[in-house]
Formats: C-alpha cells, structure tokens, sequence
C-alpha cells in the first residue's frame, strides 16, 4: 500500500500528471470512500469525545498544578500558643489518577455500567485521587555574617513533619463511550449489546441522577490574538487570567488643558492602572526616543498620528519628568502599581516578567512586542488595517467538555481549599498534631458541586466570578436516533442580552463548510444556536513543541535587544506569541505546509499568511474548527495506489487529504467539486469532497434539499426530523424514560443521498414510504390535511406504540426517619379512597398485562397508621402495564418505575410530515373501495392538495415521488441492452441531484408516463377519471403530536379553590381558556346570550345582596326581630333595614375584589336597575 520515495520521484521527473487521466468517476468515487472513512475513524461525534480524553489525560493534572503551593498561616491567637514557635503548613497538589467507574453493593466492588445509572438514578461517575503533600514548619530569625551573605538577617525554615499521600477528592462525571467508560472500547456492536447499551448509541452524554445530559458546545472569543477594535480605538492582548490582560488604548488626554485641541494620547492598562506609553518603553530597557519610534516602525506620513506621538511623549514629560535617566521610570512604574487597591506581592521587576506577555522571555522582547502592538493599533486608526470583526469565526473558539469541566472543577476546587485553609488553621494553632489531610479536604464539595451543575444547568461563567450561565448542558432528546445526534452537533453563541445582537444572527462566510447555513431554531435563539455540518472537527491542543520544528522550516530567532532593525522581515506568531522571524516568507510557509503533509508537524496545526501585515500566524490551540479538504497537488498518488478501501489516516499521511482551519482557508482557493475541478485543475489549491457536506446532518439526508425553498428544508431539519417517530433504542426494556414512542415497521426509504450513504446509519431516516397521490378526495384534504387508505392503517401503517413511565420513591429502612420516630412510606395495596386498587398486587404493583384507565391506582405506597400516598392516574392516561422495576440508587432511597404501553394507530387530527417540510394533519379515513385506483390496481395510502405546492414551493417532494418510482419498479432488461441501461438512479443527494430528464427517463424505461402522471379510475363510480393523477411513493414521518394528547372536553369539573373559576390542566379535568381576542370575537359578531354564557353562566356565577338605598353590600345575617324570634336573612347594616336589598347575580370574581377591597377600607357602591 506504502509507495516509494524513489516511485514518486520518477512520477514527478516524468511531469505532473493530469487529473483527467484519473478521470471523473475516479474521483467522485474517491471521494465517497474518503468521506467513509472520515465517519469510520472519526464518527460523529468525535468533537466531544476527544475533548474529555484530552482533558481527563492532561487537562485535569494541570488544574490542580495550576492552584501551586498554599501556604496555611496559623490563626496567630495569643489565648493558643504557649511556649514554642507559630507553625506554619504547606499544602501542594501531586499527579492526580482517574479510576474507571464502579459501585459498591453488600462490601463488593462492581465495574458500573451506564445502564445501571440510568436505571437507579444514580451518576456515572469515576474517584477521582490526588497525591498530597503536607509540610509542617517553623520560621525562625537568624542572624548571619553581613560580610559573607549580603545580609543581616535572614528567615531560617525548620521543618517539623512532611507527609505524603493519596486521598480522594471527589467523584467526575463519566462520558459515556470515552476512555474512562467501561462501554468505551472500540468492539463490534455486539460487545456493548452484553453490556446493555444499544446498539446505535455513539456515546458524547453524562448520565446525571438517571438523566442523560450534553454539553452544548460554546463559543466563545478567541484570547489568543490582539484585538483591535475601533470604539474606543484600543489594542488588547488578552488573557485567561486577568493578571495578563494588557490594553494600549488611543484616545483623548482629559488633564491637558493648556492646548487648544486635545490630542489623542497612548495610554496602556496593565494591572489595573494608566502607564503612559513612553514611560512604559524605557522601563522595559529602551534607551533613546529615536529607539521607540523605530521599535513602533509606523511607516507613512501621517499627520494627526505623528501629533498622537508627540502628545504621548509630552504626557510622559509631565508625569515624570527625568523618566529617561537610568531606572526612574521603572521606579515610577512601581509607584503606580503600588498605588492600586491591591497592589501584587511581587517587585515590580518580576511583575514585568511574570504578568506582561507572559510568553516572551526577555524585556527587550516585551518592548518589541510592544511596539508592534502600538503599530497595529496606529495602522487601525490610520485606516491601514481592519478592526477584528467579533461574528468570524477565525476569533472564536468552540468550548466543549473539557473546557467546560475545568472550569467548573476549578470553582469548586478553590472553595475546597478555602475550607480546608480554616480547618488546618485551628489544629496549627493548637499542641496537638496534624490530623491526616483527607480530614480537612472536603471530597463532597467537587462531588456535589459538578452534579449541582450538570443538574440545573447554571455553570461558571468564563470571565465573571461567582456569576453562572444557563443554556450550557441540556437533557439528551432520545425521540429518535436522529434527534440524539443533533443535540450533540449544537453549538450556541452566548448573548448578554437578547435585544439587538447586530450582526450575529446572520450568516457569515467563514461558517461555510463548518456550520450548517440551514439548520437553525426558528424564534429568540435564531442564528445563535447552530449546528456543525458534516465533516466539521474541533481541534484539541498540540501538546508537543513546535518552535523547535519551524526552526528547522527556516525561521531566525528573535533577537533580545531593541536596537537591530527588522525591516523587511516577516513576523511569525504562534498562538498570539512572537516567536520569530522569516526573510523568505514564500518558502517557509510551504516548508512547514509540507511538513505537516508528510506529518513531521502535527495535523491540527493551522497556518495562515498575511500578506497585508507582513505576518505568518500559526495556531496550535484547542476549539478551532477544521474540515478535511483534497490537496489537488498530490491527488497523483492516487494514480499508484488503488485499494478498494482507504483509511482515513492513510490519507492524511500521504498528504492526500489535510485538515483546513478557518484563517488557512482564506489562502487557498478551494474547487467546489470534482467537475469544477476538472475544468481548469491549475487554478486551484484544494478541492471539496462533496457540497452536501457543507450541510448538517439533518439537511444532508433530505433529497432534493436544493430545489426546496429554504425555509422547507429549515422546518424539516429542525423540526420535523426531531419529533418523527422511530425507535429510540434497541435496549428498551433496561430503560425507564418518562416517555418513548416507538413505530412498529419503520422502513429505510428508496432514495440514497451520499451522506446518508457515508455513513453508513440507516436510522437516520424514521418513516415509512407511503404511496402519495396529489389530487382532492371529497374536499376533505383541504388546507393542508390528509386522507389516508384505512386498510393500510389497519395493516399497521404508521402504527407506533406509547411508554409513559410512572415512578415513586420511598425511605429505606434504615433512614433517619426511622430515627426520629416519623411514620416510614413504604410500598403495599391499601384500600385507598382516591382511586380504585384492583389491578394491584399485595405488594403495591399492578401485575404485567392489566389494563389500566385514568383514576386507577398505578403505584400503591402507604404508611403503617394507613395514610395514603399512592400514585394515581391522572386524567387521559391509561394503557397496559409493560414492566415494573423495583430498584435504589447510592442514597439508599428505594424506587419503583411502572412503564404503561399503549398502542397507537393513525387517528383523525394526528400529524403526518414529508421530508420536505410539508406537514399536514389526517382529516378523513377512507374505505380502500372509494380511492381511485390505477390499471395495475395501485391504489394510494395518502391523498393529498395540489394546493400544497405552489406557495410553499417545495417541487423536490415531486421529484423525490418520480424518483422513487422509478426505483419501485425495477427495469425489464431487455435482450442485448447494455448494464448501463439498467442502471438504477438512486441518489437524490443536495447540490448533486440527477436531473429531470435523468428521472424522467428512468420512468419511462419502467413503463410509466414520464411524467409520473396515472390514468385512475374513480372508486366510487368505476368510471374512468378525465384527468391524470400524479402518483408515487413518498417517505412521509409521523410526528410525536396525536389528538389523543391534545384532545380536552369537560362538562363540569373540579374549580379554584379562590376564585371559583374552572381549573386551567388538561391532567387535572380542567376547562378551557375563553381568553380577551375570543371575547372580541363573540362581541364582533354580536352574540350577546352567548357571550354571558360562556364568561358568566359557564364560569363563576354567584349571588349577593344589595341594598338599593345606600348602595352597598347588604350581609345574610341572623337578627333578632321585634316579636322576639331570630331569623336569618340579608340585611343592611347600614340602614339598619331590610326593606330595599335586592339579590343580584354577579360573577365570583367580582363578589371577591369587593370583599378584598373591603379588607382595606375600600367600599364599593352597586347601581342596581331591573332587568
């Protein structure tokens, strides 16, 4: 398979050869196997994977080394201390290990599955260990030689205890599939089919208390450039850590009045103060002004910049005046730093070194890179350069898991060494000795702390303390496999406020090939949330040095001093980074190309030519988005080497194929495809594998996507493929989920497209391939309804069956409830008064098999004194008992689930989809008798309007019936006709689709009109029909929305316990919401009795008095009349009579805002009149 170095040689003596040698079909077919090998060694999943292994094998070590050594100072009470010296104690952090996921059961250690967390509610999670030191110590002042040591007196540290070792730290949660996993080993489907897990399940979610959770990617500003931004005109090197940021900003000088016109000074922040720039210059070691202009090396003249310049210099004269003399601006600089609210530990030498541009070694360096962060800010003001635009995605990074853990861990770790510093602070103080450290360190704090977030979704913010984002992990749809996918292909942009975002919404082109330009919500998050198409990866860091490497490609070594000038060279940049320099730009840059092609440089690097700023920027950093491109130059080798079936990495390796980040692709100029390729192979650098690529997933498997309007393809891709029933899983009955449908006979459809081919996953598509005539049938498929063949529904079309899981938690024996004497809830059949027990069992579970409708008990749970607290069906619900499953979870609480099945055939009102966002609702079951039916007796399943297409402009559902069609009814060969005669049209991919004349003939060759139009004959009548009916197979979905869940009906019912007023639950028998718009409605067609019916009569009718003399609420009391017997009845306390109170009806709601008003001495006075 491997060629030869000395092949390749001939080959490239001999000329290069021409790619139409290789021909079209070649190449097409290259491609396609190409493209399967990418999901074959990547999946699809691979983004968030990858980010978790990187993370759990070196991102979770550097979190803790990054916290370094923690010094715990006693509590200095002098009560404590006695006789000896403060001791003080050094805590640090070692190598941290992950085991793999268990759980303990009666003392034994059982590898855990995710199965089993699903099951009991329980986190998949792995121990997490870390290695301690502790060190115990005195300080003491010792007196020394001055003559020998410099000083009088220095700090002796006498070490009482050091002691090692291993202590957990807390529980991580588990990705399922990733390297922690226990399911997590590449095998064949079967292997994880022993371990519970369904077959069709790619991993990328954490199981949280028996909830699937994702991260949704996020994407965030990239930190490893300069940004340059125009209002206010400012430069800013930017860093994780706020102690690195570093800001030159441009802008007027407030304190200078004595000029007439302002002028726009250089300022820079750092460390949270204002350092003229010029001073800045020479406390870095720059020793003339002639050196910093020439270090800023702003070439052109400009007027107001050259002023800008003066104005600085003058600024740096007012401040200090003898800043040019020896290290009086380094020692101004240190009175600035020293000024500031909290002014750091360290000399104001190491604050240069350790806090400015922190990947620079020497000041001379920091001064250089100074400068040029001043040039690019004046060549932004001067119009030379552009601003950085914050929508490209060239200054984003996409954040995934293993961001987003070590950030979250972070949090939590620093709260756990906060408690730990006050505990060890009382035993330091104190005689005695040292507890062991794992007395100190809370594990539970990490443990609770993650699952808190996974939970409620909340998470650290990225550049805010103590502030928490939503929207970072949401629950795993599992209504089908698809849907599964695309929640773990999203990403989302985080907005701080959702009003106007500008430009963020729209499209950019630097999504293209890496997010899909269709599949977006529909509502507030449009353009906010996206999703990766097809051949989308994020990078994961380049952990091994690559200076050394770019040396060897011809990079010169930076300088370390201010004075040698470097016009003409160009700029290297590693990660926002000046590492170096280049004279001949030209053949670095194809050096380290080349490089990385014959994989000498790692594969995920990213290079990028400015030709316009004179730099090479190379990326090596996590969250980059790439894509897989053909290098047109070296798709010769294709010409030796043949296999039927190319690894993906093979390709990669012979440089065949590379991986283009977003800056990289701005240099090349990429074919669109094979033919474009074909027509003139000089023009271009690289070529795309498919356009249909550039698509998600969900877009990518709709046919005929490019001859639907956009917003079709939009609604199906977003919507309708999400909420089509299929299967959820192979492994149904080791789930309890609240809810899952599941269709009886799903069907693959007969169309291909190549994504769906690639790869390889027929569960993409949840539907069934009807057989669809475009006519009216009777006026009752008017407006978007449908009439479908009931003898196809009662074969089982579209039938699907619905799991509703009921579940119920009780104490456990030995809970603390026990201790405090509280009555336990335990499971058992009790004679309730709230519904009926018949279908249970003695111990509190219906059997397998019974039929059970709303009111009846489902779980039965009581106490020992009888106090019900069973669990009821509500209202609607009803079904045949599936399974009960009796388990506990880590907490010791004992739970049951009762999974209810119910099947469901195709009813009026239910919602049906094609693949084209066409979705209509059944509105009529017609006899099998009363269709029209074709010569061969075809008859369809579904009827639905010609009116469905002219608007909505969707002609790739026709094409895709015409296409099917011809796919249906396989061609007769004829005698001498060639293969390609017979050969079937299949693919029906986006941007490729055959033609109509292609599907045209194709129909005409399986003895169809080519037209697909049928001569029918009426159903009814046996007559032949006039016209010609359009007539094919079409894949249409059925949607998760039935009738049967919506339908809502009451006569009377249960009422609000306040206002009397009928409830507002379908569940709980309520009514329906006679609102304000339906008001008007009654009003504008003048249908006053029904109007007071409905809002009065139907609702909250009640009576009171009212006394017409004085106008006010007359009681129904009991008084005493003048013949000394009581009776009770309404009276007016205010005219002290009952002769004019009249009973008036009134709506309940009005008899309460009176008595509330009432309440706080606010009266009321009724005008009452006769009616």
């Amino acid at each position: 398979m491997d060629i030869d170095v000395m092949d390749i040689d001939e080959i490239e003596a001999a000329g290069q050869i021409d790619l139409s040698d290789l021909g079209e079909s070649f190449l097409q077919n290259f491609c396609k196997k190409a493209a399967t090998s990418f999901f074959e060694e990547y999946g699809l999943i691979s983004h968030q994977l990858n980010s978790y292994n990187f993370f759990i094998k070196h991102g979770l070590q550097s979190v803790f080394e990054s916290f370094g050594e923690m010094l715990v100072e006693p509590s200095f009470d002098p009560t404590k201390n006695k006789d000896h010296d403060w001791r003080y104690a050094t805590v640090k952090f070692g190598e941290v290990t992950v085991e793999k996921p268990t759980f303990f059961t009666d003392d034994k250690e059982l590898e855990f599955l995710p199965w089993h967390a699903r099951l009991q509610n329980m986190t998949y999670s792995a121990r997490m260990k870390v290695n301690v030191q502790v060190e115990v110590f005195t300080k003491k002042v010792v007196k020394s030689d001055k003559f020998k040591t410099g000083q009088d007196e220095y700090v002796e540290k006498k070490i009482l205890d050091v002691k090692k070792q291993d202590i957990p730290i807390g529980r991580i949660p588990v990705m399922v599939k990733s390297i922690l996993c226990q399911t997590g080993e590449k095998g064949k489907n079967g292997d994880n089919y022993k371990k519970g897990e369904c077959a069709f399940d790619q991993g990328g979610y954490f199981v949280i208390k028996g909830a699937e959770k994702v991260f949704i990617a996020q994407e965030q500003m990239c930190t490893k450039r300069l940004w340059i931004s125009s209002s206010p005109w400012t430069v800013s090197y930017r860093s994780e850590t706020k102690r690195n940021r570093f800001i030159v900003r441009l802008a007027e000088n407030q304190k200078s009045e004595d000029y007439k016109r302002r002028e726009k000074v250089l300022t820079v922040y750092f460390l949270s103060t204002e350092i003229p720039v010029w001073v800045l210059f020479f406390a870095l070691g720059v020793s003339s002004d002639k050196e910093v202009h020439d270090l800023i090396a702003f070439d052109g003249e400009d007027a107001s910049i050259n002023n800008s310049l003066k104005a600085s210099i003058r600024e740096a004269d007012a401040v200090d005046k003898d800043f040019r003399k020896g290290s009086s601006a380094l020692a101004y600089v240190e009175k600035l730093i020293q000024s500031t609210k909290f002014p750091p530990g360290e000399s104001v030498d190491d604050c240069l070194r350790l806090y400015l541009f922190p990947g620079l070694k020497g000041l001379k360096q920091k001064a250089r890179f100074l400068g040029y962060m001043v040039k690019c800010l004046l060549s932004a003001f001067a119009g030379k350069r552009k601003c950085e635009n914050r929508d490209s995605f060239r200054n984003k990074r996409i954040e995934l898991a293993g961001e987003l853990l070590e950030r979250e861990i972070r949090v939590h770790l620093a709260h756990a060494r906060k408690t730990m510093t006050k505990a060890m602070q009382r035993h330091l103080t104190g005689d005695g000795d040292l507890k062991p450290v794992e007395h100190y360190l809370d594990a539970s704090i990490i443990t609770n702390g993650l699952s808190r977030a996974f939970s409620t979704g909340a998470w650290s913010h990225p550049f805010r303390k103590m502030e928490r984002v939503s929207g970072v992990v949401a629950n795993l749809g599992r209504a089908n496999p698809l849907q599964t996918l695309i929640d773990l292909r999203r990403t989302r942009q985080q907005v701080l406020y959702t009003g106007k975002v500008g430009d963020a919404r729209y499209p950019h082109p630097s999504h293209w090939g890496r997010v899909c330009f269709l599949s977006t919500p529909d509502g507030e998050n449009c353009g906010l949330v996206k999703n990766m198409s097809l051949l989308g990866l994020v990078s994961t860091q380049v952990l091994e040095p690559v200076v050394e490497k770019l040396y060897a490609c011809g990079m010169e070594e930076l300088v370390d001093d201010t004075s040698t000038p470097l016009s003409g060279k160009h700029k290297v940049l590693l990660n926002g980074d000046w590492v170096g320099l280049c004279s001949d730009f030209e053949s670095f840059v194809a050096e380290v190309k080349s490089s990385r092609r014959q994989t000498e440089l790692p594969r995920q690097i990213e290079i990028k030519h400015d030709k316009d700023e004179n730099e090479v920027r190379i990326f090596t950093d996590a969250g980059r988005l790439l894509r897989p491109l053909l290098v047109v130059e070296n798709l010769h080798k294709l010409k030796q080497d043949k296999p039927s079936h190319y690894t993906f990495e093979h390709l990669l390796d012979q440089g065949i194929l590379e991986l283009i980040g977003i800056e990289e692709e701005e240099d090349c100029t990429t074919a669109w495809g094979i033919k474009q390729l074909l027509k003139e192979p000089t023009n271009y650098t690289h070529c795309e594998l498919d356009l249909s690529f550039l698509l998600g997933v969900s877009c990518a498997i709709v046919p005929f996507a490019n001859h639907d309007h956009g917003r079709r393809v939009l609604y199906q891709s977003q919507k309708h493929c999400q909420q089509a029933i299929g299967f959820s899983s192979t492994n149904p009955n080791i789930r309890c989920d609240t809810l899952t449908q599941q269709l009886f006979y799903p069907q693959k459809p007969l169309f291909k497209t190549l994504a769906s081919e690639c790869l390889q996953k027929e569960v993409l598509f949840n539907g069934q391939n009807a057989i669809v005539a475009v006519n009216v049938h009777l006026g009752y498929n008017q407006e978007d309804s449908i009439v479908m063949n009931k003898a196809s529904l009662e074969r089982g079309m579209f039938r699907s069956e619905q799991i509703r899981s009921f579940k119920a938690e009780v104490d456990s024996n030995d809970s603390e409830k026990r201790k405090k004497m509280d009555e336990l809830v335990q499971f058992g059949k009790t004679h309730s008064k709230i519904g009926r027990v018949d279908s249970l069992d003695d111990d509190g579970f219906p059997f397998i098999g019974a039929n059970m409708h709303s009111g009846d008990i489902v779980i039965g749970r009581c106490t020992e004194s009888g106090t019900d607290h069973s669990v009821k069906l509500k209202h609607t619900e009803r079904g045949i008992v599936q399974k009960v499953v009796l388990s506990s979870n880590d907490d010791g609480k004992n739970f049951a689930a009762v999974s209810l099945r119910q099947v469901r055939s195709p009813c009026l009102g239910d919602k049906f989809s094609s693949m084209h966002g066409q979705k209509g609702v059944l509105g009529y079951l017609e006899e099998q008798e009363n269709f029209p039916f074709t010569i061969q007796g075809i008859v369809p399943d579904i009827v639905i309007n010609p009116h469905a297409f002219p608007s909505r402009q969707t002609p790739g559902q026709l094409l895709e019936a015409a296409l099917s069609k011809g796919i249906a009814c396989p061609i007769q060969k004829k005698k001498g006709s060639s293969d390609a005669y017979t050969k079937l049209t299949r693919h029906a991919t986006p941007f490729s689709t055959p033609s109509v004349n292609e599907i045209t003939e194709q129909l005409h060759r399986a003895g169809f009109s080519r037209w697909g139009n049928e001569r029918v004959y009426n159903g009814r009548s046996g007559e032949m029909m006039r016209s010609l009916i359009f007539m094919g197979p079409t894949f249409y979905q059925r949607l998760v929305h039935m009738s049967e869940d919506k339908v809502k009906f009451r006569n009377t019912g249960p009422v609000h316990p306040l206002t009397r007023q009928p409830v507002a639950d379908r569940k709980r028998f309520g009514g329906i919401k006679f609102g304000e718009m339906e008001r008007d409605c009654l009003i504008a067609h003048g249908a006053s009795a029904n109007l007071h019916e409905r809002l009065f009569t139907l609702s909250d009718s009640s009576q009171m008095h009212i006394c017409r003399k004085c106008q006010t609420v007359a009681n129904v009391i009991e008084r005493t009349v003048s013949s000394g017997r009581k009776i009770r009845g309404p009276y007016c306390r205010l005219c002290e009579s009952s002769d004019h109170v009249v009973r008036v009806y009134v709506p309940y709601g009005a008899k309460l805002l009176c008595q509330e008003l009432f309440s706080m001495g606010i009266t009321l006075n009724f005008d009452t009149r006769l009616c």
